[in-house]
């Protein structure tokens, strides 16, 4: 009895209470902090435009006057032209390229990645400048050069107009398009276009009436990630829409903003635009997981079509395209950054080093907006990728409840355009109680949500595809979830990691739409100092900015491609 006695004391003795699991409450407030970073904004959008702004009750009013004025309308309707016409443009611009690089022996492969490389870090709001430089009806270099050799007074080339518009968003937005089109290439083996061949088939025959088939899934839709990407942007339109009295959805939605703000007229206004936006991103899922041998087999062998004199057509369009979006628009940017006013001609004379002056040292404004840009676009990609690793850790492995939940959550800023997303969080955050308007938190906050996405795709790809049975050894060495993390799936996953924060880096830094909205004279970044500059014809000092910011998100590319391979960027999830 006293051996039983001593033996239940030594239990007692020995024994210890469980020690609190740290790592699940941290989960469980990551997942909370989701919800209200979401859902809170979001929410905004069907609030604000079902209530009448005098007494806050639920009313149609606002879509009734949305859809009862003809300027609205029309600029859907414009909206629309604009972004079918893009479509086709970067259809025209990426598929050859995409189909020389996977699938042929076309010569100059490393061009046609560079141009692709080359026209997603350049911001759609430098590309749109450099255009206005080169091709505006009056000034620009190309007209400039076309009056003195024909002595003809109507110009070559007129980019204020819509056809205008949709070349210079096509140069920006193609290599979605190539990038969709490269991945299914990829996967689809030569066997069927040997055998066409040894029926008689010549390459192009081969090409439309077998190749061409099984990537036409991938093919359309990265159409549709175009089309809404083009509805969603704002700086371009901005800068050559504008002047062009071509009104889009896009500039229409800042006209609301105009003293007096009418936010709930803005939110009916953008119902629709989200509506488009969530029906073709399903249709694009459903169209992708079609079954086809493009985007769903692993591909077998493939050897490079040898296609004779074609290979040096593709090769053209190639440098041509490299030309117009990358080449064309960063050497007027350099040549105008160093010149005291750009539209003279060249000479010595006019060159200077006074804008550079001017932006690093000598104009505060612009040397703020610089800081800032590189601020929240540092904050940025950080809180981004490192919420999107964890998320995407507790969602894949299903350690929080309600994981398809979350998943859902947070993928759904990518329904959300990002001006509507920058009106909801203005709508959400700029007043009281938290007031966050002209500060920069409130920008980095809605970069993160507009941004997450990416950071959760690539890491839930990146988690799924390892073992747990690695983590679970941790654990039962008596590790907790967060060291399995920091020195077992981040490790692993390292390469993954610095490829997202890079990219959202670059996004960040570019960004314009989700900024408008949320940025004071306190926080400009310099996507919308660009705008200020641009209305007062400082193109100069305009072009020396530009160009630094080129140079930062060079390197950071550069650093990427050094150590994670040249591509990086340029892979689909």
């Amino acid at each position: 009895m006293a051996d039983i006695t001593d033996t239940t004391k030594g239990a007692r003795a020995g024994w210890r209470a469980p020690r609190f699991d740290w790592t699940m409450a941290v989960f469980i407030l990551l997942a909370v902090l989701l919800v209200i970073l979401i859902v809170s904004p979001l929410s905004r959008l069907v609030i604000e435009s079902f209530s009448d702004p005098k007494t806050g009750e639920f009313t149609f009013g606002n879509f009734a006057e949305v859809f009862s004025r003809k300027r609205y309308l029309t600029a859907y309707w414009h909206t629309l032209q604009l972004a079918a016409v893009t479509v086709v443009m970067s259809v025209f611009m990426a598929l050859p390229m995409a189909f020389a690089v996977s699938r042929t022996d076309t010569p100059g492969r490393g061009l046609m990645y560079f141009a692709v490389l080359g026209a997603f870090i350049v911001p759609p709001f430098l590309g749109a400048i450099g255009w206005i430089l080169l091709a505006g009806p009056n000034a620009g270099w190309i007209n400039q050069v076309w009056t003195s050799l024909t002595g003809s007074e109507e110009p070559l080339f007129n980019i204020f107009s819509m056809w205008g518009l949709a070349f210079v968003i096509a140069l920006n937005v193609f290599p979605l398009i190539f990038i969709f089109a490269t991945s299914a290439f990829d996967l689809i083996s030569s066997e069927m276009e040997e055998a066409a061949a040894i029926h008689g088939a010549g390459p192009m025959r081969t090409t439309w009436l077998i190749t061409l088939p099984l990537a036409l899934p991938a093919i359309l839709g990265a159409s549709m990630l175009v089309f809404l990407e083009t509805i969603a942007l704002y700086g371009t339109p901005a800068l050559i829409a504008i002047p062009a009295r071509f009104n889009v959805a896009t500039t229409q939605l800042t006209t609301f903003f105009e003293y007096p703000a009418r936010i709930e007229l803005a939110m009916a206004f953008s119902v629709p635009m989200v509506l488009i936006t969530v029906l073709l991103l399903a249709a694009q899922r459903l169209m992708l997981r079609g079954g086809t041998v493009a985007v769903s087999g692993k591909g077998g062998a493939r050897e490079p079509m040898k296609i004779g004199r074609w290979k040096w057509l593709f090769l053209g369009h190639g440098v041509i395209v490299a030309l117009l979006a990358v080449v064309l628009p960063a050497a007027i940017l350099v040549t105008t950054s160093f010149s005291v006013a750009w539209a003279k001609p060249f000479s010595f004379g006019n060159l200077t080093l006074a804008n550079y002056r001017e932006v690093l040292f000598e104009q505060e404004t612009m040397r703020n907006a610089l800081m800032n840009t590189i601020q929240v676009s540092l904050s940025g990609a950080t809180i981004c990728t490192v919420m999107g690793f964890v998320l995407a850790y507790m969602i894949v492995r299903k350690l929080v409840p309600l994981a398809p939940v979350l998943a859902f959550l947070s993928v759904a800023p990518v329904a959300v355009p990002g001006i509507v997303l920058a009106i909801c969080f203005y709508a959400a955050y700029a007043g009281p109680p938290l007031s966050l308007y002209g500060s920069s938190l409130l920008i980095i906050i809605a970069f993160v949500t507009r941004f997450l996405p990416i950071a959760f795709v690539s890491c839930a790809s990146g988690v799924r595809s390892m073992n747990p049975e690695l983590e679970e050894a941790v654990r039962i060495h008596g590790g907790g979830r967060f060291r399995a993390l920091a020195e077992v799936v981040a490790p692993v996953l390292k390469k993954s990691l610095m490829g997202v924060w890079i990219l959202v880096f670059v996004i960040c830094s570019r960004e314009l739409s989700t900024a408008m909205f949320l940025s004071s004279y306190q926080n400009r970044v310099i996507s919308i100092l660009t705008l200020d500059l641009s209305e007062q014809g400082e193109y100069e000092m305009l072009a020396a900015m530009g160009v630094v910011l080129l140079v930062i998100t060079t390197s950071v590319v550069a650093i990427g491609i050094r150590m994670l391979g040249r591509d990086f960027m340029l892979r689909r999830n």
